[in-house]
């Protein structure tokens, strides 16, 4: 069915347009809420099913974004030309099922195919309600309106980490799974039947069928700052998506929490620190992005070289109290690219090409950060181990904070290009 067919043709007012924001945002934050909960379940699954951190690190990472990161491309494609509203739907509806099946699973293989499946089914969330949000707010909104919807983020991994760990902890990990999984498949429905596509481009000058997506390579291959952007937040994200997947664990080997404990403590920092980073991004974003382009980039760029040195502190401390105050400063900080660089990778590129552009910068993002991030941090944490026993997880964040520093250089070098690169339509 042509996509054309599905589109409302009526103007939204501003509540159906927050509505809709609101909608999109119980699905990503159910995205993060079953890809997290991984994180607070790590020690019951370690122990029952007799894994190392490496092997671990494979199952929260490489397992769920291999095909996460590969077949957005594909998806997002179909999503410039269908209906964006189903696809989110059926996207949905598949991860939440895979999330329950992960807590019947029997053995290592078994789970780590139900993380696949997880995996399968998120790569339709994100690009496509990228795409939506950029017809439903006009330009001079979308950085506030795409941090508001990036809020998801930190509040899913916060309610993953909490009731996840808060469930395993009063029954087991295997009902974790699968109350949460099941809430997905019975909320899916639901958000298909209150959403509808908007008219495409709404907002722009020239409207036009979606591109192929060779064209859409082409285009984003002519700019070197989209890389720049994509590179940038793939060296945050490697350390990002390490440190929510292994800090349920540092907290429970170096602080001695239980279980419970660890779930409230990270929970909370999650929810704050995440809050404050994203929404503080897309305001900067949004106020200093219209005079100066590349203040999209410089924004996360300062906020990346202030997060290294402060994780080192919060990491290094051995205070339960220092190190929650420690640790809230560097985690919003790590969040406040997200709605700079998402409104930026929008503008890269006309409207015709945001779901597949958008689906390109995840694809190069989750490939190496949460395909390599998990893994590496457990890897790193194998090879520590003999020298230093439970403390090895502390140590290999430490090693990792390097890629704080990468990141701040890559969206500096991106700053000088940004405006250069920008889409300005003709007319």
């Amino acid at each position: 069915m042509s996509s054309t067919m599905l589109e409302a043709t009526k103007e939204p007012s501003r509540l159906y347009r927050g509505w809709v924001l609101f909608a999109l945002f119980i699905v990503y934050m159910f995205n993060f809420i079953d890809r997290q909960i991984m994180g607070i379940l790590a020690a019951p699954i370690i122990k029952e099913l007799q894994l190392t951190d490496s092997e671990f690190g494979w199952l929260i990472g490489t397992a769920f974004g291999l095909f996460y990161a590969s077949l957005a491309v594909p998806i997002a494609w179909f999503a410039d030309r269908y209906s964006r509203v189903w696809i989110i739907t059926l996207s949905f509806g598949v991860w939440s099922l895979f999330t329950a099946g992960c807590g019947i699973a029997g053995n290592y293989w078994q789970i780590f195919a139900a993380r696949l499946g997880v995996g399968v089914g998120e790569a339709g969330g994100a690009a496509p309600a990228y795409s939506l949000l950029s017809d439903y707010f006009p330009p001079r909104q979308r950085a506030r309106a795409l941090a508001l919807y990036s809020c998801a983020i930190p509040i899913g991994s916060a309610f993953g980490v909490l009731f996840g760990g808060l469930i395993a902890a009063a029954i087991n990990w295997r009902i974790a799974f699968v109350v949460i999984g099941m809430s997905g498949v019975i909320l899916a429905p639901i958000f298909r039947l209150v959403v509808r596509d908007p008219v495409r481009s709404a907002y722009e000058v020239i409207k036009a069928p979606a591109a192929p997506f060779m064209d859409v390579l082409r285009t984003v291959g002519r700019k070197p700052s989209f890389f720049f952007l994509s590179f940038a937040a793939s060296s945050g994200s490697l350390l990002g998506y390490g440190l929510i997947g292994w800090l349920p664990t540092f907290f429970q080997r170096s602080h001695g929490m239980t279980l419970r404990e660890a779930a409230i403590f990270y929970s909370s920092i999650l929810l704050l620190g995440g809050i404050g980073g994203i929404w503080l991004g897309g305001w900067l974003g949004d106020r200093l992005g219209a005079a100066r382009k590349s203040a999209y980039a410089l924004i996360p760029a300062a906020a990346a070289f202030l997060s290294a040195p402060l994780f080192f502190v919060a990491i290094a401390s051995t205070s339960q109290v220092t190190s929650f105050l420690l640790f809230l400063v560097p985690q919003a900080l790590s969040l406040v690219w997200l709605g700079p660089v998402i409104a930026a990778v929008q503008h890269l590129v006309p409207a015709t090409m945001r779901s597949t552009a958008s689906a390109i910068f995840l694809l190069i993002n989750n490939m190496i950060g949460l395909c390599v991030g998990p893994f590496f941090f457990g890897r790193v944490s194998d090879l520590l181990k003999p020298s230093y026993g439970a403390e090895s997880l502390r140590y290999a964040f430490l090693i990792g904070l390097g890629f704080y520093v990468l990141s701040s250089l890559l969206f500096w070098l991106a700053s000088r290009r940004l405006d250069r690169d920008w889409y300005r339509p003709a007319g």
